[in-house]
């Protein structure tokens, strides 16, 4: 995988994170539960990938955490959005499906482009 491949999947796990929030908080476990669900299993996070991701974000002050007691009555962190993590989540996904589109288009061309 090169630093595209790697960089573009960060920043897309990073917005699905955000995005995860924004209904408030949530413990590790329940964000990634969260993108299997809307993305009926197409991207299933591990504990591996997952919550290097979430101190990433809260070292960048996107997140905020702190410790309370899960449905199953265990400890777990929570997770929160930040004002900052939702300024983020605002221009990342503008951001985001900006490129979408432009690199639709371009897939979808069926001619080189004029001169």
């Amino acid at each position: 995988m090169n630093d595209l491949d790697i960089n573009l999947m960060r920043g897309t796990l990073d917005l699905l994170i955000l995005k995860a929030l924004t209904w408030g908080p949530r413990h590790g476990y329940a964000v990634a539960e969260w993108i299997g669900q809307v993305t009926e299993a197409t991207l299933l996070v591990g504990e591996g990938t997952l919550y290097p991701a979430l101190h990433r974000l809260e070292r960048q002050r996107l997140v905020e955490a702190e410790w309370g007691v899960s449905e199953n009555n265990r400890s777990a962190k929570f997770y929160r959005l930040s004002p900052a993590g939702r300024r983020r989540l605002a221009i990342g996904s503008s951001s985001w499906h900006r490129f979408v589109e432009l690199a639709g288009r371009a897939l979808r061309a069926t001619s080189p482009a004029p001169a």
